[in-house]
Parts: structure tokens; sequence; C-alpha cells
């Protein structure tokens, strides 16, 4: 996306967007699933637009543009989290948010505890978002019109990748905010990293890629953690099989690098951070083909 100004209504062109390969193409496919800025137009939040933002990944899709060009495919969600969240499973759902029962049973987890699960309940520990209960029905159709679509585009750029090579890396694509931490209820002995890599403690993806993902990044000035506070949720956990050659990982990126977290203004480390990751892209290709 070329602007940082939020929308009231759903993306012109639908739930996600997609950028496929440029020339020969490899197994790489990459999802950034929080940097929508199209609010639909049934949100009824009792909150105002500026406050939702705070949730946003808001350019991840943009400074990692590069994707395609080193052969990769690159997805991103046009809708906010806040609304509803594709790194969350359809059970991770509160319900308490909820004004009647719901059909299926739930399963909800510590984020959803905090208020960050498939439908966000509160933007921090004072904020709640609504000021009434959601309907079965509203909330369906917020997993048939946005989560579905969303997750059938990423499943099928990682099937095909898979079917035409065999082997699959993804790269799970987000921001983080400076107090992550202290939203997740986290005391920390060190400062938040510039990037957190998240492979669910080894279990998501092979190490090599992680590895390179880690030195390069380091190289280029740096400083990068490990699962710290961030392992990966439900995209990473469903997609990683190293066993099969199905990997996963997920890069969190510190916001202040690159933007304004009050404005989502693009800061003055926005187009070192692009031309950094645009390097790092075309590292990532070069180990894949290697492996080929």
């Amino acid at each position: 996306m070329t602007t940082y100004q939020a929308v009231a209504g759903d993306a012109p062109g639908g739930p996600f967007t997609l950028a496929l390969p440029e020339g020969d193409a490899i197994p790489l496919v990459c999802d950034s699933p929080h940097s929508g800025v199209f609010y639909p137009s049934d949100f009824d939040a009792a909150v105002p637009l500026h406050r939702l933002r705070g949730g946003e990944d808001t350019h991840i899709d943009t400074l990692w543009a590069a994707i395609p060009k080193v052969g990769g495919t690159l997805i991103g969600a046009t809708f906010p989290r806040v609304y509803i969240d594709p790194n969350r499973t359809l059970d991770d759902l509160d319900p308490d948010l909820l004004a009647e029962p719901w059909p299926t049973p739930l399963s909800p987890g510590e984020k959803t505890r905090l208020g960050y699960g498939l439908i966000w309940r509160k933007l921090d520990a004072a904020t709640p978002i609504y000021d009434r209960k959601l309907s079965v029905t509203e909330v369906r159709n917020r997993i048939d019109r946005y989560y579905r679509p969303y997750h059938a585009a990423l499943a099928e750029a990682v099937e095909a990748a898979y079917r035409q090579f065999g082997a699959l890396w993804h790269l799970n694509l987000h921001s983080m905010p400076n107090n992550a931490y202290e939203r997740l209820k986290i005391v920390s002995p060190r400062p938040l990293a510039d990037f957190v890599l998240g492979d669910r403690d080894g279990t998501t993806c092979e190490p090599g890629i992680v590895d390179l993902v880690e030195r390069q990044l380091r190289g280029m000035g740096y400083t990068v953690a490990r699962n710290d506070p961030y392992k990966g949720v439900q995209l990473i956990a469903q997609i990683g099989r190293p066993a099969e050659r199905r990997n996963s990982l997920q890069i969190e990126i510190r916001r202040p690098l690159y933007m304004d977290e009050a404005t989502k203004a693009p800061n003055d480390g926005f187009s070192s951070l692009q031309r950094d990751l645009a390097a790092l892209s075309a590292a990532v290709a070069a180990y894949i083909r290697d492996r080929l």
C-alpha cells in the first residue's frame, strides 16, 4: 500500500492482496496478515478509528515489497486484525464477547484472555473495543467474508509451491509495538529487540534459514531475538512441518524503526529499512535456490 491513511469500508480489490513472483519462481511464500487499513463498515466499534489503528502492522506489506522481485509470493490482508485476526484459530474466541452461545466448542488461549483473540475485545488493558456483545451471525460474517478467503489464498499459494518444488519456505511478516513486553504482561531484563524471529522454539522451521536471517540482520546492525516475546501463532504452527520440508518462520519488526507509532507515518528510517529487507529477501532467495 502506498498510503498510511485508514479507510472506512472494504478494500476495492477484496480481503487480500496477492503479488505473484516476477521472473523465475521459488517456493517462498510470505504473508502479512495484520497490515490491513480498510475498516469494514459494520465494525460498529465504541472507540474512534485512530485508536483502533493501534493494532495494525502498518506498512509491513510495503516494506517487504521486494519479495516478488526475488521470485516469492506476497499476500497481505486488507482488513484489520482488530476486526478479525487471521493469525488465530477459529476456536480462539472469547465467549464473554458473544451475545449468545457459540454453536461449537471454543478454546480461547492466553492472548484471548488478554483481549487479543480471533475477535479482539480490547485495545489495551483499559480500553474495550465494544460497548455491546457480538452476535453469532456477525462473527460468522467476519469469518466467511474475510478470514476464510485470506486463509484460502495463503493455502493455495503454499500448496502450489510445495507441489511444484517438493519444499516450502514461508515467512509470516509482522511488526511489534515498542511496548510489546508491557502489553503482554511480561517483565523482561532485556530491551525489546529490533527483530524477533519466531519458530515456536525450533519446531516450525529448519534451523538454516533462521540462522541466515539472524546473521544477515545482525550484519546490518540490528538487534535480533528468537521467540522472545513472540514465538509465532496459528499460521506458522499450521504451515511449518520441517520434517516434510515445509518451513515457516515469523518475523517481527520493532515499529519505531520505520514509523511514528502514533500517526502511522513513515519516519526517516523507512527507506533504509526497506532497502535492508530487499537485501535480506535476496539472501533468503539465494539460500532457497541452493537447496532445490
